[in-house]
């Protein structure tokens, strides 16, 4: 399992080098709960959260694991009032961020291991600049809304991502976007990663919680990244709703565009590998994903 033990897994105190993403408005607090339990780190999506119902969600997490979780908030000007409060009150082990910076000072100085998302080698740089503990980077195949915070919404393909950050940057790099299975998580550990981030491999167990229809939107339609939903450019099945609302008026900005779109029908966030995913427990899943990921190692070393 020597593959798998990185210095990321000491710093997050976890068995396993993979974080769930956070999926706001997605992923139930008993996901990440299941998460940390089978031993990677399960993370509260708290982005969209009022306090009242972010500081609830990380009870229930504390209630049903001592394991080590994570509590995502969206940065500003997209943060909720009141939601770092909870987070230095609350102390979970990890906060994550994404669309921005956190001020990481406090979260670090109460014990709080601090997360950054970028999606650019100079947004890596300017999150270890502001002094996280490390840098998830969302590449181009990731499924939901773009972390993007510096200069429009690139799309850089992971290859290349991962490598530009690890680079750039002397904290951790934990690749995101695209990973199903364990020769994707071997593949961005060969590219420097010292862990990965999975959300849509976790959409597909039955603790997440997902309808049906979500499920089978993705297997069945390609993902398209797109602002037509939400007003910020995010991967989702090009379902027709979408491409009707991508064929017409410029949309809104972030949220106020949700409010326009939801009338026509949903939306089924994911990513590019989403029409691989299997229908099994967050225990299972999380022990085949370290297997594959050892084999594949092994067969790619001879």
């Amino acid at each position: 399992m020597s593959l798998l033990d990185t210095p990321l897994c000491g710093l997050l105190g976890v068995r396993y080098p993979f974080v769930q993403a956070p999926m706001a408005n997605t992923a139930p607090p008993g996901l990440a709960a299941a998460v940390s339990g089978a031993g990677a780190l399960g993370s509260v999506a708290g982005g969209s959260l009022s306090a009242e119902k972010l500081r609830a969600a990380i009870r229930e997490v504390r209630s049903a694991t001592d394991r080590p979780f994570a509590v995502n908030v969206f940065a500003p000007p997209y943060l909720r009032d009141g939601a770092l409060d909870v987070v230095l009150e609350e102390q979970p082990p990890v906060c994550s961020f994404t669309f921005g910076v956190v001020d990481p000072e406090p979260l670090r100085e109460a014990g709080i291991v601090v997360l950054g998302t970028a999606t650019t080698a100079e947004e890596a740089e300017a999150l270890e600049r502001a002094g996280v503990d490390a840098i998830v980077a969302q590449g181009a195949e990731a499924g939901g809304h773009r972390g993007s915070f510096l200069g429009g919404f690139p799309l850089v393909p992971l290859p290349k991502l991962v490598p530009s950050c690890v680079e750039a940057v002397s904290v951790p790099v934990v690749a995101a976007g695209g990973i199903m299975d364990g020769a994707g998580i071997a593949g961005a550990l060969r590219l420097g990663a010292q862990g990965v981030s999975l959300g849509t491999a976790f959409l597909f167990t039955p603790e997440a919680g997902v309808p049906r229809a979500h499920l089978e939107a993705l297997r069945s339609h390609e993902t398209v990244v797109t602002d037509a939903y939400t007003g910020r450019p995010m991967r989702a099945a090009r379902t027709p709703v979408l491409a009707e609302l991508m064929a017409g008026p410029p949309a809104l900005p972030f949220p106020d565009q949700r409010a326009v779109a939801a009338a026509k029908g949903p939306l089924y966030m994911g990513g590019t590998g989403a029409a691989r995913g299997r229908e099994l427990g967050v225990g299972e899943l999380v022990r085949l994903l370290a297997a594959e990921a050892v084999a594949a190692e092994r067969s790619a070393s001879g």
